[in-house]
């Protein structure tokens, strides 16, 4: 399967911080890709160069096998993290308006608008002005505009900011369909859950270097089944098990990590004669595990 999107090496400075550093990623078409990483890390400065709104200092990028070149934008779409609406504009105006830049006619625009309107729940809400609506209802006005041409490539970053968990789900309904339908979804979040749910493959970038890279599938299992997911009653006196490496407790529920040999058996039974378990589960670890454990050893 060919590549929507090459990263090569792309370098960018700012003065003397380096914000990206010799960073190659591949995306696949038709996948769904995370780009994860800390505050600061260069996962915005890296989709920046991705789309043409800065150039690298170094490298180069490719979208849909081709050096990059801005008529391969008219195959894009884009969700800043930094979102920007005008406030007084009527939202099915700005629709429109947003739409014409994508060199729709108005009433293909319009006749999109309506239907992304409908399907998010915002139909009572398209005579309103922007600054009318909630946060939460701006984000979907934001997230309409970045699907109405119809984009092979679609870039969110941070697509589920300010939504709540019924929005959130809507959203991710619609990434999933796109998918299906054969686009190319690129998206960075601090949401591991939702990373974990949708990506076929991600990026973990720290330092503006990627620290980790490929099929999700493949690293979860790289790190073996030496977790510990645990539903208890009462106290399990984890702390100095001479059985466990780390653990992040919950109160009721805690996920440990087991040392390299550990047997999870003994430490049920050692957690069993302490404690009510009503769950006991040795598990691959969580994707925000696995980034916590890798930006730990690259600090």
């Amino acid at each position: 399967m060919s590549n929507a999107v090459e990263l090569r090496g792309i370098r960018k400075t700012y003065d003397h911080f380096v914000a990206v550093d010799q960073l190659s990623i591949n995306i696949r078409q038709g996948s769904v890709y995370g780009l994860l990483g800390p505050n600061g890390a260069g996962k915005t400065s890296s989709i920046r160069m991705m789309i043409g709104i800065t150039m690298p200092d170094a490298g180069e990028v490719w979208l849909f096998g081709e050096k990059f070149h801005r008529q391969q934008l008219h195959r894009v779409g884009y969700l800043p993290e930094e979102r920007g609406l005008y406030k007084r504009m009527k939202v099915i105006d700005h629709l429109v308006f947003l739409g014409r830049l994508h060199n729709l006619s108005e009433h293909e625009a319009r006749e999109r608008s309506l239907v992304w309107c409908e399907r998010l729940q915002l139909s009572e809400w398209t005579q309103k002005k922007v600054e009318e609506l909630s946060k939460g209802m701006q984000q979907k006005i934001q997230f309409i505009a970045a699907l109405l041409h119809d984009p092979d490539l679609i870039i969110m970053d941070e697509p589920f900011a300010g939504l709540d968990p019924a929005n959130a789900v809507m959203l991710k309904d619609v990434l999933i369909e796109l998918k299906k339908s054969g686009k190319t979804i690129l998206f960075s979040t601090h949401r591991m859950d939702q990373v974990e749910r949708l990506c076929d493959a991600i990026c973990l970038v720290d330092h503006g270097r990627a620290v980790l890279e490929g099929d999700l599938v493949k690293i979860k299992a790289s790190y073996g089944k030496n977790h510990v997911q645990m539903q208890y009653e009462g106290d399990p006196q984890l702390e100095g098990c001479d059985l466990v490496e780390s653990f992040n407790n919950y109160g009721n529920y805690v996920e440990v990590r087991l040392k390299p040999g550990a047997d999870a058996q003994q430490l049920l039974r050692l957690a069993s004669d302490r404690a009510r378990i009503s769950r006991f589960e040795l598990v691959e670890p969580s994707l925000e595990e696995i980034f916590i454990d890798q930006v730990g050893k690259n600090a």
